[in-house]
This record gives C-alpha cells, structure tokens and sequence, in this order.
C-alpha cells in the first residue's frame, strides 16, 4: 500500500484529488493538508511514501515547503499545478531544483473528455515515485545555481569529434532537471544546435521552456515549423507534433501519428536525425518510462553517431535509457552531469 499526503489549500480540490488517488486499490490518502508549514508537520508526523503538492497556498508556498522537506525528511514529491500560465509553470518547475521528482497538470473534471488519460498518468506518477529512493538522488554539484564545471569528461574516441552537427536529446519522466542539469552546463558559444523532446503535457512546455531559458545559458524555445536550427541553441518540440529535422538543418513538424503513444515522439527525432545527419550527430537518451527512443538510438549508432544513455543510478525511471542499453545502443552510460561534460569536452574539441 502507498500512503500519500495531499498538500492543497483549496478544499474542493483536495477533496477531488483525496477521490481521485483513493479510487485505487494500492493508495490510501493518509492525510491531506491546506498549507507548506502543515506539510512539513505531517511529513515529520506520518512519514507518507508520496507527497502531492500544490505551488500557491498560503503561510509557505509549494517551493518553500519542498526545500524544506528534502532537508529534513526527504520524501518523493509530484507537484500537482492548476496553472497553464507560462510565467508561474516556470516557477512551479523551480520546485524540481527544490528536490520535486515530477510536475504535472491538475487533473480536468470527471465530466471532461481527458480525465481519464489525466488522472491515470497521476495515479502511475504516484505509484512510480514511491518506489525512487530520494536519499540516494544524484547529486548536483551547484554554487549560486550555476553547475560547477570540474566534473571530467570520459574519454572521447578522437575520431568522433570533429563533424558533429547536431545534438538530439530525448526524455519522459525524470527528465527536466536532467535536461536542465546537461543545458545549464553548455555555453551559449555551444557549436552545434540541440534539438529536444520531452513527454510533456502540451500546455506545460512553453513555462517549462522559459524555467530552461531562465537557468541556462544558451537560448532554449520552442521549436517552430520550417525555422533554422543554429549552433548555441536548443528547441524543444511543441506538443501535439513529431519533430523531425530535414535536409538544409531545417525544422519540421507535422501531426503525423503518435509513436510508443508519444506526440512528440522521441523515437520520431532520432530517427530523422539519422537519416539526415548520420555519423555527424549525437544522441542522448535520458530518464523515463517505457522504451520511446530506445530502437533509434541504437539505429543513430549503427549509423556511426555517438551516443550516449543515462545511468540507472541517477535515473528517476531507467525504462528509455535501459531499454537503449540492452538493445546496444548506447555508446556510453553515465549521469547527465557527466554528459554534460563529455558534450562540453566535444565542443571544446571541435
């Protein structure tokens, strides 16, 4: 059984989400509470598996009461945001700096189409965070916010570094403080574009991008349709589109049919960076659940790419990355600190 303590100041809502968790057989609801100072006593007091938790409430917000618990009784934390404002989903994903393990959308109403596709990704999210041991997170080495650049890079094969055109980035769950870690580590001088997609809620992205451009150093935005992709630069995919790119170091995206259930597809991306790019690009696969990516990852290294997957250690879920690794696709595994590293030892190399 997952006990889960809800942290919500609007009480129509707690009681939705109290319905909403205890309606599965594996989750009781051992409490539910309206503030962060109430939080930080109920997770001293009952010791839950899973916190959810709101951003904006009274006394002390969502950010503060995650900091707090994850330097006094470190616990797996969703944060469960009502807002599509781009400017506060930017703060909200702040929180996952603060130790937060994931951030999703507050599940629509019963009567609304999407509330079942909704409320089961929040129940699998509980269910898959209750079982990440937060004391054993990676670390991450920061001073001031800034990623401290001593981490060493692995050694490079010699011949893999001077053709690189294009880096691709795929990950789901777990995957925006590992994005956030690799970014926030490059220069805005980073000689290649990076093109990413992350399993997101559509409504999310433009906040969780702007929370990227906020803490990195290069640009980050969303991609658009037909724009040029230029070296010190990331885009991530919108949702509701497969990213692809073409020939000419364009960008492409169409609506065509979901892959592993994903639009944008990470399998998508890697694909066509492979057929445009070949040996002259690198992909990485980080985080999340599932295998989306895993089968092109190793299709962009049998066509000469690096590669790179993350560990499971550092992992929030090792299903993408694990998948890659069994299937011999990843030319290296390590921890996205690290990768961040060996792409900076690349760039450095050029």
């Amino acid at each position: 059984m997952i006990n889960v303590l809800v942290v919500e100041d609007s009480r129509v809502v707690r009681e939705f989400l109290i319905h909403l968790l205890g309606s599965d057989p594996n989750i009781r609801v051992i409490g539910a509470v309206a503030d962060g100072e109430e939080a930080l006593e109920a997770v001293a007091r009952e010791r839950p598996d899973v916190v959810t938790m709101d951003i904006h409430m009274p006394k002390m917000d969502g950010l503060e009461a995650t900091r707090r618990i994850m330097e006094t009784n470190p616990v797996p934390i969703v944060i469960v945001s009502g807002s599509g404002d781009p400017k506060e989903v930017a703060t909200t994903f702040r929180a996952m700096e603060a130790g937060a393990l994931a951030v999703l959308p507050r599940p629509v109403g019963m009567n609304h189409p999407e509330y079942e596709a909704m409320a089961r990704e929040l129940v699998q999210t509980v269910k898959l965070m209750s079982e990440v041991k937060v004391v054993r997170r990676w670390a991450r080495i920061q001073r001031n916010g800034a990623i401290v650049s001593a981490v060493r890079a692995p050694p490079l094969p010699k011949q893999s570094l001077a053709e690189i055109k294009l880096v691709a980035i795929g990950a789901s769950t777990g995957g925006p403080l590992a994005l956030q870690t690799i970014l926030s580590a490059l220069s805005n001088r980073f000689p290649v574009p990076v093109l990413i997609v992350q399993h997101m809620v559509a409504d999310f992205i433009p906040g969780f991008v702007e929370w990227l451009d906020q803490t990195c150093s290069l640009p980050v935005r969303v991609a658009a349709h037909g724009e040029s992709i230029l070296p010190g630069h990331a885009y991530m995919a919108p949702g509701g589109y497969q990213m692809k790119v073409e020939t000419g170091q364009k960008i492409s995206l169409t609506r065509d049919l979901p892959e592993n259930g994903h639009r944008p597809s990470v399998s998508s991306l890697f694909r066509s960076v492979a057929q445009v790019f070949g040996s002259r690009a690198v992909g990485v696969l980080l985080t999340g659940m599932g295998k989306d990516g895993a089968e092109e990852l190793r299709l962009m290294k049998d066509q000469g790419a690096m590669t790179f997957a993350q560990d499971e250690e550092s992992s929030v879920v090792h299903g993408m990355p694990g998948e890659a690794i069994r299937l011999g696709g990843a030319a290296y595994v390590l921890p996205p600190d690290k990768i961040a590293a060996a792409l900076t030892s690349l760039a450095n190399k050029k």
